[in-house]
């Protein structure tokens, strides 16, 4: 009842808001309040960051509590748990390791996990990883792997479904083998990698996969979806590079300026994450590329809704080969949660704006996509 009643609210503000005139710090308070008020209301979100980078600018709007327990405030350096959101980085950094000439996400995974020769993975490679274009992987990793060799022996008997180009699945293990296979081209892990090839270059100093001690009293606590008590994610083999990341608001919008051109980054960064954006496949509702998720300019909710479904994360779906690139502005986006996060990115290249949201509650996706693109249409036609 109240996913119905979240996204009913925020598509009436969609007709109502009218906020208009020049984006100034006082009205994208306004929007941000307007907007995202009821969702917070409908959904008791204990607490809420939502960060904007707009035409070299930066707006942050930040509301409640990221400890009910202590009263904690929500501030602009709050660590939110991004969930899938995380899948960015690991796209971002694959796409370093071979602007950095250390792979090429053109060549099958067999090319990097002895073992597997002659399986569907002499066919699948690194960019399908990326884009979920595997043939019908799992949406998480078995129980029964928990080391690189159990993750060897069951790849070597796994059969694909269909050609791994038709068939899209959704999979925590598709991206945890993309990140173990790029850790090891930079001669390390994954985190390390992470930590020191990308999140250095990119200035993030609030981006962790495992808080330090000196972070931990920013580290918000999430309130689980059935019951409210509060939970922390743990992480398992290969969840890390899945959905480990924990972030701000401020980092994040950081990392959307990266993507966007307005924050300025070396060529080999720039080049990895425009790669990432890239899409070769097209669902029935939007081009798959490496994570992000593109849809034509303007959109509508309905469309976002239709792509940020369950169905579109829990069961496989067709997708075919995109003949040429997309032609004109796109809406890419990406939603992520844990068992007491929500977390929504979303960027109109085009327009010059990214956004995010971060929520120590995991709501409906709906709800998260159809608000943001409010916000969006708010600022956008405010010039």
């Amino acid at each position: 009842m109240k996913t119905v009643l979240g996204l009913a609210l925020v598509l009436t503000h969609v007709a109502t808001v009218a906020l208009s005139g020049p984006l100034t710090e006082t009205r994208f308070q306004q929007i941000s309040e307007t907007v995202f008020g009821p969702v917070i209301e409908a959904h008791d979100i204990p607490g809420m960051a939502i960060g904007v980078t707009h035409g070299g600018e930066t707006y942050i709007y930040t509301y409640g509590v990221a400890v009910r327990e202590t009263s904690q405030p929500v501030t602009s350096d709050t660590l939110f748990e991004l969930g899938s959101v995380s899948k960015l980085f690991n796209v971002a950094l694959a796409g370093l390791a071979e602007a950095r000439g250390h792979l090429s996400l053109e060549h099958p995974v067999s090319d990097w996990i002895p073992g597997v020769e002659g399986s569907a993975f002499d066919t699948i490679t690194l960019y399908d990883l990326a884009a979920h274009a595997n043939g019908g992987l799992p949406l998480q990793v078995p129980g029964q792997i928990r080391s690189a060799q159990d993750l060897t022996q069951w790849l070597a008997k796994w059969k694909s479904e269909d050609d791994p180009r038709r068939i899209r699945s959704y999979s925590n293990l598709s991206i945890g083998l993309l990140g173990m296979i790029t850790g090891a081209a930079f001669g390390s892990d994954y985190e390390t990698a992470l930590e020191q090839e990308l999140l250095a270059e990119l200035g993030l100093k609030s981006t962790y996969l495992t808080v330090p001690e000196a972070a931990m009293p920013r580290y918000a606590f999430g309130y689980h979806r059935f019951g409210g008590n509060p939970v922390r994610a743990k992480l398992g083999f290969l969840d890390a590079e899945a959905y480990g990341v924990k972030s701000s608001v401020t980092d994040m919008v950081r990392f959307l300026e990266a993507h966007l051109g307005t924050r300025s980054t070396t060529a080999d960064v720039q080049a990895a994450l425009l790669r990432t954006r890239e899409a070769r496949y097209d669902t029935a509702h939007f081009a798959q590329a490496m994570i992000w998720e593109g849809y034509p300019w303007p959109v509508s909710a309905e469309q976002l809704t239709a792509g940020n479904s369950r169905e579109m994360a829990l069961a496989p779906q067709t997708m075919t080969r995109k003949d040429a690139p997309v032609d004109g502005p796109l809406f890419f986006n990406k939603t992520g949660a844990t068992s007491g996060f929500g977390a929504y990115v979303a960027m109109v290249p085009g327009k010059d704006i990214g956004v995010v949201v971060l929520a120590n509650r995991n709501y409906p996706n709906p709800v998260r996509s159809a608000a943001t693109l409010q916000l969006i249409l708010e600022i956008v036609g405010a010039e």
